[in-house]
């Protein structure tokens, strides 16, 4: 059905990086949405009514809010694909983002209020009538939340939408949800003990206060500026140290300005004796390259490093070695060997990771006594600088 629904609505749906593409995909899993979430919510508000089960009925308002929820993300698709302007010329696509947060916050919402609801009617129980059109109703709710959370899981993935990702573990929660409902109504009938009822809506509400809040964190994160994926970063070295005369990067930073709106900066470093011309095409090139194949907009910083000086090799190779001894996650760049007259330099950067808990004081002096220990002329200047990936695993 999945399939069949992309090839009806979707024209050029191998092409999901356009943002037209993009929207359409966006535009036919929130529409789906709707018209499901409310045709089950309509039928579990009959059924609750008739038949007054406080979790059928919960679970109804859980459908409908899954409704407005679809909605909200409707009018996040739109914003998203509005073109950049004078105040914001990176684009809007992080209004997708807050479409993600308001739909996680509001499934928060609907698990206080199933918990309201539901305690009071564990301390109140009122008789539950049984009926085998309340079975087949939740029954036929569950087939349909599960074929939505693989409908939106398989969207979300496609167009790379964390709030399609949400929609699809919020609908897989209602499978539970509607399981646990259904369960509550069978033994219901088979004991007798009406609070059965609201024990099960409390554990259904505290199921999805846990989950809401897991999502509420997953949507925030990209908006406070999370780390790059670490597919992404090995991603973007892996193609920049395939070109030839490149001896390595640093320095890489990602902005995310919503999906499919990522800047990078990042530093290449090329032999120092290098024709500077050379080195310029080479970067065009790189960047070129991801703009063209990644729609990834990359500007990069040129390094010039000197291969000539074997002591700056040799010192870079036990400087590395050391660091790794230390904290694999430690690393440097930028490593120059000036003399002096009564001295000599040895200068380089230093990068820590994100959130480093060691101390740095006495870090630096293990760095400058291991350097001093290659050469008593050595003098060391350390620049210290935080990395802005997260360390590989």
């Amino acid at each position: 059905m999945t399939q069949f629904l992309i090839r009806l609505f979707i024209r050029q749906p191998d092409h999901a990086q356009d943002p037209k593409v993009r929207a359409a995909y966006g535009n036919l899993a929130c529409w789906v949405g709707v018209a499901c979430n409310l045709l089950l919510c309509l039928g579990k508000l009959t059924v609750g009514t008739l038949f007054g089960s406080i979790a059928i009925m919960a679970d109804a308002l859980n459908n409908l809010s899954d409704a407005s929820s679809n909605v909200v993300s409707l009018v996040g698709f739109k914003l998203a694909g509005k073109a950049p302007d004078a105040e914001h010329p990176f684009g809007h696509a992080r209004y997708e983002y807050l479409a993600g947060l308001v739909v996680s916050v509001t499934i928060l919402g609907i698990g206080f209020s199933l918990l309201k609801e539901s305690v009071v009617k564990v301390l109140h129980p009122t008789p539950v009538m049984f009926s085998w059109l309340t079975v087949a109703v939740l029954i036929a709710s569950i087939l349909v939340k599960l074929w939505m959370s693989g409908f939106n899981r398989t969207i979300g993935r496609i167009i790379g939408s964390e709030t399609l990702i949400a929609t699809a573990a919020d609908s897989r929660n209602d499978v539970l949800s509607t399981s646990a409902v259904l369960i509550a109504a069978v033994l219901c009938r088979v004991t007798g003990w009406d609070v059965l009822d609201g024990l099960m809506g409390v554990g259904v509400a505290a199921f999805i206060l846990i989950s809401g809040w897991g999502l509420v964190m997953d949507t925030l994160s990209p908006l406070l500026g999370e780390s790059p994926s670490e597919d992404l970063v090995d991603h973007i070295e892996q193609k920049v140290l395939s070109y030839p005369g490149v001896l390595g990067m640093h320095d890489l930073m990602v902005h995310d300005y919503g999906p499919g709106h990522q800047f990078a900066s990042l530093h290449v470093e090329l032999p120092a004796e290098q024709d500077p011309l050379e080195a310029h095409d080479l970067i065009d090139n790189i960047e070129r390259d991801f703009l063209k194949n990644d729609r990834l907009l990359v500007t990069i910083h040129y390094d010039p490093i000197v291969t000539s000086d074997a002591a700056v090799g040799v010192l870079r190779a036990r400087l590395t070695e050391k660091l790794r001894q230390l904290d694999p996650a430690l690393s440097l760049h930028d490593l120059r060997i000036v003399p002096g007259r009564t001295h000599t330099n040895v200068l380089f950067d230093l990068v820590l990771p994100a959130g480093y808990a060691g101390d740095k004081v006495e870090l630096l002096a293990q760095l400058e006594q291991f350097i001093k220990e290659q050469d008593a002329a050595y003098s060391c200047i350390i620049k210290v600088e935080q990395s802005y990936t997260a360390a590989h695993k």
